[in-house]
């Protein structure tokens, strides 16, 4: 099972908020790998000047090393060949690093330039981080606090990641409708175009049959005047006739009496 090299000094991650140790390399060897470790504690104790007791404050320690890797996973990465692992610090926080972590959440929202309000990524990336550190520094302290912190902090995810998704469906529904209002809107408008070329058509065709209409009655008027000037003629004529016939008559009739 590989082991870190080195498990001792904190380091302030600048790409997170969240106090980590000094990254590790994993190494394959497990012979080499103990004597790493071995060296690394004795000169670590050395440092901190008392002797290797494993007593009560290294149990709780290594408790806590354990619980905090449980609550925060240690990250892993690969680089240059090399597996490198780091986990969170097990350092107490103090009132100074709270005031810290305060001023690094501020600056780091203004150099990210993130959103004051509505859905950024960049500023909830940022307070999720704060949120572990708070947890971590919590956990340090009191375990189950941790715990408890961990489990809220999960269902806020869960909360997050569900009005993500129903926020994606609903955007996705309300970009399908958008689209099929936009085509019904086109074919609307298609029909009102087609609807206006006929009535453009049934128009054109009342003003032709208007006009033939207007044609029909003064030709009717026409030949209504033609009958009646040529009916006067006629009878113009036959009372000329009559009269004609009449006189003749009364000439014929006149010598006998």
């Amino acid at each position: 099972m590989a082991e870190c090299m080195d498990y001792s000094d904190e380091q302030i991650d600048e790409t997170t908020l969240v106090k980590y140790n000094n990254p590790v390399l994993v190494i394959k060897n497990p012979e080499k790998q103990l004597d790493t470790v071995a060296n690394l504690k004795i000169q670590k104790q050395e440092r901190e000047g008392r002797p290797n007791s494993g007593g009560i404050t290294a149990d709780n320690r290594k408790e806590t090393e354990e619980i905090l890797n449980d609550i925060l996973p240690p990250r892993c990465w690969e680089e240059e060949g090399q597996l490198w692992s780091q986990t969170v610090s097990s350092v107490p926080a103090t009132r100074q690093d709270v005031s810290n972590l305060q001023e690094m959440l501020d600056t780091r929202l203004q150099q990210t330039q993130a959103r004051e309000t509505g859905i950024c990524p960049v500023r909830r990336e940022l307070y999720r981080q704060c949120f572990d550190e708070i947890i971590r520094q919590v956990t340090i302290n009191c375990a189950e606090r941790g715990f408890l912190l961990s489990r809220i902090r999960d269902e806020i995810a869960m909360s997050m990641e569900a009005y993500e998704t129903l926020y994606c469906s609903s955007a996705a529904f309300g970009i399908r409708k958008a689209l099929q209002s936009q085509e019904g809107k086109e074919q609307l408008y298609q029909k009102v175009l087609d609807l206006q070329i006929e009535c453009d058509a049934m128009r054109n065709e009342i003003k032709d049959m208007e006009h033939k209409a207007e044609q029909t009655e003064r030709r009717n008027n026409e030949m209504k005047l033609s009958e009646e000037r040529k009916h006067a003629e006629e009878v113009a004529f036959l009372k000329k006739t009559n009269a004609q016939l009449k006189s003749q008559l009364e000439g014929i009739i006149a010598p006998k009496k």
